[in-house]
């Protein structure tokens, strides 16, 4: 019966807390409003509601549930999914230290039906089948230079792509059949199938088929990668190819719209224009973006002297097919980035190589709760590759701010199962890694980009020691002199030591490759300059670099 007039009824405080035990003593987890339960005196308090939700995602909350129950067993050690560079190379270390251990990989085929074996973008679809079509392009121009070396040939020499692709295809065969057997040497289950988390610790597995399995997991490492960006416009996925395309297109793509100013683009078109081919370049902004802007404007304009076309500041906004074939014919609208004009371009192929999308958003990431930048779908992780859910991991080109480059990945695998299992405290270094991008005239890099080593150091605390170059392979063909670049950025306020790499010429991985070591030990200018230098080699001249930058003195060269 309600209080009398005037009067508040008191709670019942007896009740209530018999209330709360009650309810604590039935139930395995409870929310409470308050930030703390005055009653818990045996339990673990994990926070709110949301804490408590983010707890049952990350598996965390049935861990603590799981101390008075018997849970069942995981039916492996560790997942892993996607079977490219980096997934591959976490399976095998895992499995070598004597882990259950499985690998999903599917490749999602592109808008025109390609897809390919096991392996990852490299072996399939990016560093292998580019660098074997650039040396394709590569012997075309050593053609050329040999009649000057007394060669002598009266046969017309011409190019047959079919042949290329082939071989190209035969040798990816090959990487594809052998990374299998290596999984099953290792004992390594391979599941050609789309993982996808479903709860916590617990994956699906499509297969072609539509055939679903489930599967646990104590761990998982997220290995997926990234696939090539489109459009957006109207007749982009219908008519247009990737990099996911070309290396197996079955027939020459003939005059040929490249669109981006990525290395993948770059790299394309370069070797594209090597085999003989009419190319176009068009380009949003700036050429590869995040590389030393110097070394990138100088393979632009190699490249431009050397039959590649380059529409600047413009973007197509659709492609119209106006005749089918192999190549077809397709007609390119596209709009100033600066001003309303616009211009059209009939091309056989046009190419997308506009930036790569990470394969993080359909594969579950949000039901357990793991984290991703949305701008970008790439993954944050800690220095141990370690994701915000305590059992996921990921590594390779889906991570954060970190470099998309097979062997950092291969690098990140191996040293995160060795410290998972073996007991070691190594983390992979991102700092200093080497790289080239193999534009006809081969750009390679170690380092800081000129105008990252300004902005972190300071113009004044630098010297850049820089000069031209003619390999001697060149003097007898009369090829470009004062063409091929070297420089290096040294720290004055650290004893002149190297933090930055840069050399444009003939084999330039091969010769960042040699020098990234030296760097990652400390190399200094000092150190440099009492190497001798081994003649006559592209790489000798940074034993002998004397011009600074800040000097103003002429770089160009007389001779070899």
């Amino acid at each position: 019966m309600p209080p009398p007039p005037g009067q508040t009824r008191l709670p019942d405080w007896d009740g209530l807390k018999l209330r709360v035990r009650t309810l604590i003593a039935s139930h395995r987890v409870m929310i409470f409003s308050k930030s703390y339960c005055p009653y818990c005196k045996n339990g673990t308090h994990i926070g709110g509601c949301d804490a408590t939700f983010q707890a049952y995602k990350d598996g965390s909350l049935q861990k603590l549930l799981g101390d008075n129950q018997i849970t069942e067993p995981y039916e492996y050690d560790l997942i892993i999914i996607g079977g490219g560079s980096g997934g591959l190379a976490c399976s095998k270390e895992a499995a070598a230290l004597g882990k259950k251990v499985m690998v999903l990989d599917y490749v999602v085929p592109t808008p025109l039906g390609t897809s390919w074996g096991l392996g990852g973008t490299c072996v399939n679809v990016g560093c292998i089948p580019k660098k074997l079509m650039h040396q394709a392009a590569l012997l075309g121009q050593a053609l050329q230079d040999s009649r000057k070396y007394g060669w002598q040939y009266e046969e017309q020499v011409k190019h047959n792509w079919e042949t290329m692709v082939e071989a190209i295809q035969n040798y990816i065969g090959s990487l594809n059949w052998g990374y299998r057997v290596s999984l099953r040497e290792k004992s390594v289950t391979y599941l050609n199938s789309y993982g996808e988390f479903v709860e916590p610790h617990k994956i699906k597995a499509t297969n072609r088929k539509g055939q679903v399995t489930y599967h646990t997991a104590e761990t998982f490492v997220v290995a997926t990668g990234e696939r090539p960006r489109y459009l957006g416009i109207p007749g982009d996925k219908e008519f247009c190819i990737t990099s996911d395309d070309l290396f197996s297109l079955p027939y020459c793509p003939g005059k040929t719209l490249v669109v981006g100013a990525s290395y993948v683009a770059l790299e394309c078109a370069g070797f594209l224009a090597g085999l003989g081919l009419d190319v176009t370049v068009m380009v949003r902004s700036i050429l590869l973006r995040g590389f030393d802007q110097e070394m990138a404007e100088k393979v632009g304009a190699y490249m431009e002297t050397h039959g590649v076309k380059f529409i600047r500041k413009f973007v197509p906004v659709q492609v119209e097919q106006l005749e089918q074939g192999m190549p077809g014919r397709l007609k390119v609208t596209a709009k100033s980035t600066e001003g309303p004009e616009t211009l059209e371009e009939e091309y056989n192929t046009v190419l997308l190589a506009v930036g790569r999308d990470a394969c993080t958003r359909n594969i579950g990431l949000q039901t357990i709760g793991v984290k991703i930048n949305e701008k970008n779908g790439k993954v944050p992780v800690n220095d141990e590759e370690r994701t915000n859910v305590p059992y996921v991991y990921a590594i390779g080109d889906i991570l954060d701010g970190k470099l998309e480059l097979t062997p950092v990945a291969i690098q990140a695998g191996r040293l995160l199962a060795q410290r998972l299992y073996g007991g070691s405290s190594k983390k992979c270094d991102y700092i200093n890694v080497p790289t080239t991008v193999f534009t006809p005239l081969e750009y390679g890099s170690c380092g800081y980009p000129e105008e990252k080593a300004i902005s972190e150091y300071g113009e004044q605390n630098l010297e850049v020691y820089h000069t031209l170059f003619w390999p001697l392979e060149w003097t007898v063909p009369g090829r470009d002199n004062n063409t091929c670049y070297a420089k290096i950025i040294c720290n004055k306020q650290d004893n002149n030591r190297v933090i930055g790499l840069h050399v444009l010429g003939p084999n330039a991985g091969e010769v960042t490759q040699g020098f990234a070591a030296a760097i990652k030990c400390g190399l200094t200018k000092e150190l440099l300059d009492e190497t001798i230098g081994i003649h006559p080699t592209c790489a000798e001249v940074f034993t002998t670099m004397d011009i600074t930058k800040s000097s103003g003195q002429d770089i160009t060269q007389k001779g070899c």
